[in-house]
C-alpha cells in the first residue's frame, strides 16, 4: 500500500491536472506485476537507471523529479517482499510507467517461514543472543525471496537487495556479520561489488552462483570470498556454509603480535608489515597468514585450514589454497624452495616457525 500511494502521488505530481493516470495489475507466473502509468513529462533515458537512488539527480520538472526519498524507499520495500520494481518511459513528454511485482498469496505461503524470534531455540541464536545480520543480494527477485526465507528459518536476520549500491550502504550502516552475493549484478559483477565491500569492513563473503566454472571459483576465493555455492543448493548446505564462515570469523586471534625476523603481524589491527612497510592482502590471504601466524611452530594440516579458512570444501579445494599461499610467499619476498616465513609439510599442510611475541 505504501508503495502504491507514492507511485500515484510521484505520477500525480508530474502529470498535467486533467490527464490520466492508469493503475492495472497482472499475474506473471507465482508474481503479481502492478503498474501506476500516467501521460505527465516522461524521463530521459539515461535518468532511467538513478530513480530509485536516494539522491537520482532528477530535476523538478521531470518525472520522479524531486521525489525526495518516495521512490527509493518504494525500491526497499519492493525487495524486502521479494519483489522488483522499475521504470519504462519513451521519453520527455511521453510519459512514464512504473511497475512493481510481488509474490502471489499462494506462492507466499507455500514453505515461506516466518522470521525467528531473538528468543530461537536455533544454536545461531542461543549462541550470539541476537540474530547475526546476513545480507543477500541479487538481482532475481525469485532467488532473493528464497534465500531470504531461508535465512528466516535457519535464525538469522536477511537483509536483502538487488542494487550494488544499496548493498554497499548497507554493509556501512548496517554492518552486517556475513554476505551473500550472486556473481553477475547489473553494471557490475560479484567479485569487483565483493572487493569495494571488503574495502568499507571486513565482511565475510559466500558467492551464491549458477555459474559452476573451475576458474571462476578460483577467481573468487583468489579475491577473498569466504565460500563458493553453485545453484541450485538446499537451504540445508546453504546455512551450514554459514555456520561455518562464522564460526571462522569468531575465533580470536592472539592479542600480541607475531614477529619473525622482518615479519610483524598485528592481530588486533589486522595490519601485516615486513621490514617497516605494510604488505597488502586481500581478506583471504590475511585469514591464511594470521591462521598459521596464531599456530606458529605447529604443523596445520590442509584439513585444518580447509574446515578454518576454506569453509569446510573437501581436498578439490587445496589448488585455490596453494595458489594463495604462493601469493604470500611472493609478498613476503620468499619462494617455495627457499622459504623464510611460510614452510610445506610434504603431503600434510603447511607451518611457520615460532615467532617471538612483542608488546
Amino acid at each position: 500500500m505504501q508503495v502504491l500511494g507514492k507511485l500515484l502521488s510521484n505520477a500525480a505530481r508530474n502529470s498535467p491536472q486533467s490527464s490520466v493516470i492508469r493503475v492495472s495489475a497482472e499475474r506473471e507466473g507465482v508474481y503479481v506485476a502492478v503498474s501506476v502509468a500516467d501521460q505527465g513529462w516522461g524521463i530521459p533515458s539515461d535518468r532511467l537507471p538513478h530513480l530509485f537512488r536516494k539522491f537520482s539527480g532528477v530535476n523538478a520538472g521531470e518525472q520522479g523529479g524531486n521525489p525526495g526519498l518516495g521512490l527509493a524507499i518504494s525500491k526497499g520495500i519492493v525487495e524486502a517482499h521479494g519483489g522488483r520494481i522499475e521504470a519504462e518511459s519513451a521519453g520527455p513528454g511521453l510519459g512514464a510507467r512504473f511497475t512493481f511485482t510481488l509474490p502471489t498469496v499462494e506462492e507466499a505461503g507455500s514453505g515461506a517461514s516466518a522470521p525467528a524470534s531473538p528468543h530461537s531455540s536455533r544454536p545461531e541464536a542461543r549462541e550470539s543472543g541476537e540474530r547475526a545480520r546476513i545480507l543477500a543480494v541479487d538481482d532475481d527477485p525469485r532467488e532473493l525471496r528464497h534465500i531470504r526465507d531461508t535465512l528466516a528459518a535457519a535464525g538469522y536476520r536477511p537483509m536483502v537487495t538487488g542494487d550494488p549500491d544499496e548493498a554497499l550502504r548497507l554493509v556501512e550502516e548496517e554492518q552486517p556479520q556475513l554476505a551473500l552475493l550472486d556473481l553477475m549484478l547489473p553494471d557490475t559483477d560479484g567479485i569487483e561489488l565483493m572487493e569495494n565491500m571488503l574495502s568499507i569492513a571486513e565482511v565475510p563473503v559466500i558467492f551464491l552462483s549458477a555459474y559452476g566454472r573451475e576458474e571462476l571459483i578460483a577467481r573468487a576465493l583468489d579475491k577473498g570470498a569466504a565460500d563458493y555455492l553453485v545453484k541450485p543448493f538446499s537451504p540445508t548446505e546453504l546455512a551450514a556454509r554459514i555456520r561455518a564462515a562464522l564460526r571462522r570469523r569468531a575465533v580470536p586471534q592472539p592479542l600480541l603480535p607475531y614477529a619473525h625476523q622482518e615479519l610483524i603481524i598485528d592481530f588486533v589491527q589486522r595490519r601485516v608489515t615486513l621490514a617497516g612497510s605494510p604488505v597488502h592482502l586481500v581478506a583471504m590471504e590475511y585469514r591464511m597468514l594470521a591462521e598459521l601466524a596464531a599456530n606458529a611452530g605447529r604443523v596445520l594440516t590442509y584439513e585444518h585450514l580447509l574446515e578454518r579458512v576454506w569453509a569446510g570444501k573437501d581436498a578439490g579445494s587445496l589448488g585455490p589454497m596453494r595458489t594463495i599461499v604462493n601469493k604470500l610467499r611472493r609478498k613476503l619476498g620468499e619462494s617455495g624452495d627457499n622459504p623464510t616465513y611460510i614452510f610445506t609439510e610434504p603431503r600434510v599442510g603447511y607451518w611457520m616457525p615460532e615467532g617471538e611475541t612483542r608488546g
